[in-house]
């Protein structure tokens, strides 16, 4: 009786590691970055970087959620560095303006609502593959960015509220800390517990099967990208409010560290399967690599190979090595 007790409970962890191996194995390889860079820099583990860290991922971490919903339903979002860029421009220039910077925040919420919505409709309602779409987006947004501002930045001063968003803490904790987690809760929540959460899951799986069994597929579809212009808005503002300007520059390359992170995480890019914790962690990852080679004193220029060979290097090990190595065992017992 006691050797079949054990068989069963050693089933029954196989069948749980097995089907959390890939989050596991981003959280057994973010804690490995964790020990390397902490024995590495006598900096890394001090509590004002580690703070840093949570403060300069709450951006990423923040359009992660909303990339994880997209993906899910195996789109892609492309334009979303571009989004932030554009958001963030335009917020200096209506707070240079003499707009009151609650007002502000609203209108750069309806913007983001505005550029998630046509590229939806394009998306969901034409037909148009989401990558083209989006590939478009990526242009036009920072074109439209560069000719605002005309290729300068635009300072932000005298508003220490809104400044108080990227700059302050709680405590001790960053504000955008702060909102950037209640933000991957609240994805949680969603993607657990709600109808939604499961619409998004079903589009991504089979969307002419969610259709006909009476889900507004279409709708669903768009509203993913909604959700990611609402997220990309509040990235946007959060970057203007730390820098304490707007720039058209804003986010070289934040659309690829975003995708990295959720794809890091675990969730599938053909759709259907969805990670929020490892989005998390995905996050956390690119974050403290970063900050890592950084206080190594690694080259900027070096510093983009090492974080996309880790990545890379990261993906592969978790999709290939650790999820066959738990079905071999699995197989096995």
């Amino acid at each position: 009786m006691n050797v079949y007790t054990e068989r069963k409970q050693g089933s029954a962890l196989a069948d749980f590691v097995a089907e959390h191996a890939q989050v596991l194995s981003i959280a057994l390889f973010f804690l490995l970055c964790m020990a390397i860079f902490g024995a590495s820099s006598q900096t890394f583990l001090t509590t004002g970087n580690l703070l840093n860290i949570l403060r300069q991922a709450a951006p990423i971490l923040i359009v992660a959620v909303a990339m994880t919903l997209v993906i899910t339903t195996a789109g892609i979002d492309l334009s979303v560095g571009s989004q932030v860029a554009l958001v963030n421009a335009v917020c200096a220039i209506a707070i240079a303006a003499g707009l009151p910077w609650p007002l502000v925040v609203v209108l750069m919420l309806l913007l983001g609502v505005v550029v998630g919505a046509v590229q939806g409709w394009f998306i969901a309602y034409q037909g148009i593959p989401a990558f083209i779409v989006t590939l478009a987006g990526l242009s036009i947004l920072r074109g439209i960015a560069l000719y605002l501002t005309e290729g300068y930045s635009i300072p932000i001063s005298g508003v220490p509220g809104f400044l108080w968003l990227g700059r302050g803490t709680i405590g001790s904790v960053p504000v955008p800390a702060i909102l950037a987690l209640l933000i991957a809760a609240l994805g949680f929540v969603v993607m657990l517990r709600t109808q939604y959460g499961r619409q998004v899951v079903a589009v991504g799986s089979n969307m002419e099967a969610a259709r006909r069994v009476g889900m507004p597929a279409k709708r669903v579809l768009a509203s993913v990208y909604v959700v990611a212009g609402v997220a990309s808005a509040i990235a946007g503002m959060l970057i203007a409010a730390r820098l304490g300007s707007g720039s058209s520059n804003a986010a070289q390359g934040f659309e690829l560290q975003v995708i990295a992170a959720v794809v890091l995480g675990g969730t599938s890019l053909m759709g259907g399967k969805a990670s929020m914790l490892g989005t998390v962690l995905g996050t956390m990852t690119i974050a403290v690599i970063g900050n890592g080679l950084i206080l190594l004193h690694i080259s900027p220029f070096f510093t983009q190979i090492v974080t996309g060979a880790i990545i890379l290097i990261a993906i592969w090990l978790n999709t290939r090595l650790f999820d066959r190595g738990f079905r071999f065992g699995r197989g096995r017992g």
